[in-house]
Order: C-alpha cells, then sequence, then structure tokens
C-alpha cells in the first residue's frame, strides 16, 4: 500500500513539527484509506532521549534551551552509571523489585557481612554486599562492593546515601527477601540463594535478577558530551562536592 504508507510518513512528519517532539501514533488502514487514531509524545529511554533531543536541534526544530529541557536529571544519572546490557534483560531471571537507591549496574556474589566482602574483594572476588540494613561499621564492605542490596531502608537510608556518594549501585529496601547472616541465606519469594551465589543489581530500576547478566560502559561521548556543553553555556549554579578521599574527589569530578 505505497500510497498510504507515504501518506503516514507525511503525517507523522508534520505532527512531529507540530508538536516538536518524537511521536507515539496510533493509525489503522481500511479500505484502503488510512486513519490516524491517535498520538502523544513518546515514552523513551535515556540515551533515546538524548538522541531524539539532539536530532532536533540539528533539525531546526528546537532551540538549545528546549534541548536542556528535554532530557530530565534522572535520565542523565542513569547514563553516568554501568548499565545492564538491554538484551540481557530480555531474558532475564528477575527475583524482585526494591527502590532505585543509586544507579548503576553492579554485578557479583553474594556476601552478608562487610568483613567478608573486604576479604573476597581482596581475593579477586566481585561481590554484592546484601544486608538487612547497613550502619556505619559496614563502610570497609561498602567500599569493597560492587553492589549494595538491602531487605529495609528508603532513599535516605544508610545504605542509599553512601551507595550515591561512592557512585555505587545501590537496591533498598527489597521487602521480599529475607536474610540470614547466620544461615549466610537471601531467600526470596521461597528460593534460597546461598553466600556465593551471583546476582545483578539494577540501581536505576530497583529491580535484582539472579545470576550474572552482562554489563555495558556509559558512553559518555558524542551527543551526550554535546548536550553537556550546551547545558554549561546556560547553567546558573555552580556545583561543590564533600570529598573526604582522593577517591571521592575523582568520582565528584566525573560527575
Amino acid at each position: 500500500m505505497p500510497e498510504c504508507y507515504n501518506e503516514l510518513v507525511d503525517i507523522y512528519k508534520m505532527l512531529e513539527r507540530h508538536y516538536k517532539d518524537m511521536q507515539d501514533m496510533e493509525f489503522t488502514i481500511q479500505e484502503g484509506k488510512l486513519y490516524i487514531l491517535q498520538t502523544r509524545n513518546g515514552k523513551r529511554t535515556a540515551a533515546a532521549a538524548i538522541k531524539i533531543a539532539m536530532d532536533m536541534l540539528h533539525e531546526g526544530l528546537i532551540d538549545e534551551k528546549t534541548v536542556v529541557l528535554r532530557v530530565q536529571p534522572s535520565q542523565l544519572d542513569a547514563l553516568l552509571h554501568k548499565q545492564i546490557d538491554p538484551k540481557a534483560k530480555t531474558s532475564a531471571d528477575l527475583l524482585t523489585k526494591g527502590l532505585p537507591a543509586s544507579p548503576g549496574a553492579a554485578v557479583g556474589q553474594i556476601v552478608f557481612r562487610a568483613d567478608t566482602a573486604h576479604e573476597w574483594n581482596e581475593n579477586g572476588e566481585k561481590v554484592i554486599l546484601v544486608r538487612v540494613e547497613t550502619n556505619p561499621d559496614d563502610i570497609q564492605g561498602m567500599v569493597a562492593a560492587q553492589g549494595i542490596l538491602t531487605a529495609r531502608g528508603g532513599m535516605t537510608s544508610h545504605a542509599a546515601v553512601v551507595a550515591r556518594g561512592m557512585g555505587k549501585s545501590c537496591v533498598a529496601g527489597a521487602g521480599a527477601i529475607t536474610v540470614s547472616e547466620a544461615n549466610k541465606t537471601m531467600i526470596v519469594n521461597g528460593r534460597t540463594f546461598n553466600e556465593g551465589d551471583m546476582v545483578t543489581l539494577d540501581g536505576a530500576t530497583g529491580e535484582v535478577f539472579a545470576g550474572a547478566l552482562t554489563v555495558i560502559d556509559p558512553e559518555l561521548s558524542g551527543d551526550f558530551d554535546e548536550l553537556m556543553k550546551i547545558a554549561d553555556k546556560y547553567r546558573t549554579l555552580g556545583v561543590r562536592a564533600n570529598a573526604d578521599s582522593p577517591q571521592d574527589a575523582v568520582v565528584s569530578k566525573k560527575f
């Protein structure tokens, strides 16, 4: 149906120019005639939000200030950290979901004590520190771990605040998990996981997966780099960081 197809292309271009945003359109074809049922601004991933905004800037549809407003801060935050490969997520074994306390993907073996996390890390193992909730005594293990998972606590809990300061993945308040430090087990919806079992955390969504999923590094170049330069042109705030160590200073500067 080349005539209907060409008409659909013309209409989507017209709607995109009118709304100045990527459209999610519904249409039907009946007896050779095209009907547009509805249109709305389309949902998008963080990477897609940047791509769409920059493409529209280059096409002259929107200006630089609009570009900056089109990408949400939470989307940028997610892009600054490692992410689970979207292809790996399609067949992943989702165990439970907690609060997305600190973005980033983390893969490692479950450990239940801070000193164990430190010891295993010293031996070259990647670990996920699993606790009912963390406290200041756990800091050595939190530093050693790839990510932190807690059964209790919110977005301002000790685990969440410390993990965000370190730029480390954290899922907090995952109420479906039962942690037994004495038995070195984590029970999730009737399934038992022992110390040493692999899990994957997605701190941007709060999802916890069984096994080791493929993780991809952030790509902070191209459109992302251009967007940051535009943001710098219009920003009116300065940002200062509280860094207690050389590592904190490096992470702060990077962010």
